[in-house]
């Protein structure tokens, strides 16, 4: 009898202690002779390991006693979250770039630097006179005449307006866009050190929007390095720096969000999209990867408004670059120039007219001419065409395979000088 009542209290107190074993909180805390029963090794099965990105390690906090430790506070979660930080770079880069202010004798339209510039039309037509009709887009250029954040000046005072730009030689060579310097009778340029240096057109180039000016300093200035925007990928992170709205030094951040934008703007359009948010005033700053090196300058926003709603336009570095070497050379761009209209609303697409007074005319290109490649490499679109002529210098020789009444045939064509009335 005693047996048929210890024995089922035996089985039911194994049971219970097994079942507190499982759900006592703090059951680990038990000691090592229970915790290393095959019971207990069975209840408390070890977790299934969680990856590092879906949970954050928990971070141990210094308690706040002023701003010192509200700095290592922050520093500490930014490391614990694994957070970038794009403070070192900014540190890196930020002094070569410099505001920009300007002064007319007179207000200009800031629609007249808006159309200024080249516009191939849809069927791929070089413009040949100034009167040609130019096409209004909804990109904006963020020109010197801010509209959204004025300063006050007594009535009769010049025009005044801002602008970015980014200094690429240490003896005060300056990048910026030709719109913000327009055609000011007066450059001043904020340097990040707190001085301020009158500055000096050294050229500019109508067609890609690109402008050189110098300031001398008798210390050389910070600087920074040309990157290869070839190497650029959409999806890259970018820093852009400039001075949004006349407000001074500024920052922002974002990712390259497309590459080889065709903004109808002119032959060489080729603009990097970012968005990172780009303002009025911006215009002419850098765009940096985060090697700290220029892969791209300001140049335009698309936006309802004046202000960013995220999509930014950035002229890439392998298109700048050149451009300021050559107006540092010569104080002027010369562009590559055929005279032609070419069709590619088929395949392949064929000359639809000629300049005769143009290069292609010389070099034996008629009407209906089918163009089937140049060089070795096939094109099948006319933009892709006359960017490469206009990325040329005159004198340069293109060989265009063509057919013409069923015969095939390469035409060697010396490029011609764009005349300045295109611009």
């Amino acid at each position: 009898m005693i047996w048929s009542v210890l024995l089922p209290a035996a089985v039911g107190g194994t049971m219970a202690a097994g079942i507190c074993l499982w759900w006592v909180p703090g059951g680990e805390k038990l000691p090592e002779p229970i915790r290393n029963t095959s019971l207990y090794r069975a209840v408390h099965k070890p977790s299934v390991p969680v990856s590092s990105p879906l949970v954050l390690p928990p971070v141990a906090l210094p308690v706040a006693s002023g701003p010192a430790s509200q700095s290592h506070e922050t520093a500490a979660v930014r490391d614990a979250l694994n957070l970038p930080s794009f403070a070192p770079l900014v540190h890196q880069v930020i002094p070569a770039v410099v505001n920009i202010s300007i002064s007319h004798g007179s207000a200009s339209s800031d629609d007249d630097d808006d159309d200024e510039g080249e516009t191939a039309g849809a069927s791929g037509r070089e413009p040949s006179s100034p009167s040609q009709p130019k096409r209004k887009r909804h990109t904006r250029h963020h020109n010197a005449g801010n509209r959204g954040h004025h300063v006050l000046h007594p009535a009769d005072d010049e025009l005044t307006g801002a602008g970015s730009g980014f200094v690429v030689d240490a003896s005060g060579i300056i990048v910026t866009n030709r719109h913000v310097i327009g055609h000011a009778t007066r450059i001043m340029v904020s340097l990040s050190d707190g001085r301020s240096l009158p500055a000096h057109s050294l050229g500019d180039d109508p067609m890609t929007d690109i402008a050189v000016i110098k300031v001398e300093s008798a210390t050389p200035l910070p600087c920074v390095a040309w990157g290869d925007s070839r190497q650029v990928e959409i999806g890259d992170w970018i820093l852009v720096a400039g001075n949004p709205f006349g407000f001074g030094s500024s920052v922002t951040a974002g990712i390259v969000s497309a590459v080889g934008r065709d903004l109808g703007s002119g032959a060489l359009d080729d603009f990097m999209q970012l968005d990172a948010p780009i303002n009025p005033g911006n215009s002419g700053g850098p765009a940096f990867n985060l090697q700290g090196q220029v892969v791209a300058m300001n140049a335009a926003i698309a936006s309802p408004s004046d202000g960013s709603v995220g999509i930014g336009f950035g002229i890439p570095s392998e298109i700048v670059a050149p451009v300021v070497e050559s107006i540092r050379k010569t104080g002027h761009v010369e562009h590559g120039w055929l005279g032609v209209t070419l069709n590619d609303a088929s395949s392949p697409m064929w000359v639809e007219d000629v300049d005769p007074h143009g290069a292609a005319w010389r070099g034996g290109l008629r009407k209906k001419d089918a163009i089937l490649a140049i060089g070795e490499i096939p094109v099948h679109d006319a933009r892709t065409v006359l960017r490469s002529v206009a990325a040329a210098h005159p004198g340069t020789i293109f060989n265009f395979t063509i057919r013409r009444e069923g015969k095939v045939m390469t035409l060697p064509v010396a490029l011609g000088r764009r005349p300045t009335a295109d611009f």
